[in-house]
């Protein structure tokens, strides 16, 4: 069997290193695009925002066009809106600090590609937006927004500057060839759709302290010498924010935390509900030795979404686990504190490393059960059914505006993708509008990879429970 495949792959002059039977691989060179499109795929067309290109591309089950929107700067994440224009935080040069995911600007495109609404949130030196955001029923929009206070107010607020670790300094912290002053805690932010009014915010600042209602300003992950700046200006570095309407509910994800957080909407209580390191609120253990992951379940968790059934889907990281990095999807139900379904590459007979992404990432469970997989830092996009079988397979072809039919060679891919979506064919921004394919977006002449990998031999690993 693997010599077919290797076959297969060698008559187009591709070397790859393949685990166990699943289609994610580590290589130099290998194939970017379409690789899987199977029976059992969720119908609809897919929202790529490639990182550091200026396009945003809807493509339809094939790979091909159907939607593109052009901006004048690159993109972090996007999202559609139901009357069919296209909702994108855009990185703006200018805006920082950049402790990983400043953007600064959000821009609304029609159909079209006509910008209709922009909203700048970046002032120098006291406010930027940063990751992801979320539309609300109403069309407002929750913002993630990093706002400066100084290294006296820190001080003032209990933070120990001898703790071992800390990296927070009254003279600042050097990152690049800036230095970063004081503290920049979270602000998750409502914005006035049309107008960019502030409607409602909720602050970290207000809720510091060591209950479990309230987040410890002494308190922060070891994720080791290069992530340093977590243990100073960047403290809490929310990356992911989503809204029930059924509750009237906010989860918030902190990489820096390792953990999701629900609050209350409209409201400035405390946090009523946290799951991922109780160590940080006294009640549990934090990680302490090799392979010792302690009671921390979450490392660098991203892109919280409801579920219909008041379930939250969570990106974890994986990144500088004790016990191994690993990425992993995961549905928690805050009920009962519960893991109630999760997929890794382990779970499907893979290498950890073969679906591994260390920062950002983002899963959407679809209405049929199915989940689309993103890791960010390959670009690699996976659909699996609820019984955990890939059934449809993408990896970013599109590189700072150009695309490419193979990695280069030297260990780069295509842009990171935050967090692709699938959109079904009913969806209401599609009504009316002309949804065929328009072109190709791989460059002429690609291999057509669904077909090589179909006749490919695969034996099928049956999953882990």
């Amino acid at each position: 069997m693997m010599k077919k495949v290797v076959s297969a792959l060698a008559g187009l002059g591709l070397v790859m290193s393949l685990a166990g039977t699943a289609s994610a691989y580590e290589a130099f060179t290998g194939p970017m695009g379409l690789l899987q499109n199977k029976e059992g795929a969720t119908q609809g067309y897919t929202l790529l925002a490639p990182q550091n290109s200026k396009s945003t591309y809807l493509i339809d089950m094939q790979g091909k066009v159907v939607n593109e929107w052009k901006s004048e700067y690159p993109c972090f994440y996007a999202e559609l809106l139901p009357n069919g224009n296209m909702l994108r935080h855009s990185r703006i040069p200018e805006a920082g600090p950049n402790f990983g995911g400043a953007a600064g600007l959000l821009e609304e495109f029609d159909w079209s590609g006509k910008k209709v609404w922009e909203y700048k949130c970046y002032t120098p030196d006291k406010e930027v937006s940063h990751h992801t955001f979320e539309v609300m029923p109403n069309g407002n929009v929750l913002l993630l927004v990093w706002e400066y206070r100084s290294y006296d107010d820190a001080i003032a607020k209990g933070l120990d500057p001898n703790k071992k670790g800390r990296t927070l300094f009254k003279d600042g912290v050097k990152m690049g060839d800036k230095m970063v002053q004081g503290i920049w805690p979270d602000v998750v932010r409502e914005v006035e759709h049309g107008t960019g009014k502030t409607v409602w915010e909720w602050r970290v600042w207000d809720h510091v302290g060591t209950g479990p209602d309230q987040l410890d300003i002494n308190a922060f992950c070891d994720l080791g010498n290069i992530m340093r700046v977590l243990a100073g200006p960047d403290w809490t570095h929310f990356n992911g924010v989503a809204y029930n309407p059924k509750t009237n509910e906010v989860a918030i994800t902190s990489r820096n935390l390792g953990e999701v957080f629900v609050i209350d909407y409209k409201s400035d209580g405390g946090i009523k509900y946290r799951w991922g390191n109780p160590a940080n609120y006294g009640q549990g253990e934090y990680p302490w030795g090799y392979a010792k992951d302690g009671d921390q379940q979450l490392w660098g968790p991203h892109a919280p979404d409801w579920t219909p059934e008041g379930t939250i889907t969570i990106m974890d990281n994986g990144c500088y686990r004790p016990s191994g990095n690993y990425t992993r999807a995961v549905e928690l139900d805050p009920k009962t504190s519960k893991i109630v379904w999760q997929w890794a590459p382990m779970g499907v007979g893979a290498a950890a490393s073969n679906f591994y992404s260390a920062f950002q990432d983002g899963a959407q469970k679809l209405a049929n059960g199915n989940w689309l997989i993103t890791t960010t830092t390959p670009g690699h996009i996976i659909e699996v059914t609820k019984d955990k079988n890939i059934v449809w397979e993408y990896v970013n072809p599109v590189k700072q505006d150009k695309v490419y039919a193979l990695a280069n060679g030297h260990g780069g891919n295509g842009d990171g993708i935050h967090k692709a979506l699938r959109y079904t064919p009913e969806w209401p921004g599609f009504q009316g509008k002309d949804m065929s394919p328009k072109r190709d977006l791989m460059p002429a002449g690609s291999p057509n990879w669904v077909e090589i990998f179909a006749k490919c031999e695969t034996v099928p690993v049956p999953a882990k429970k």
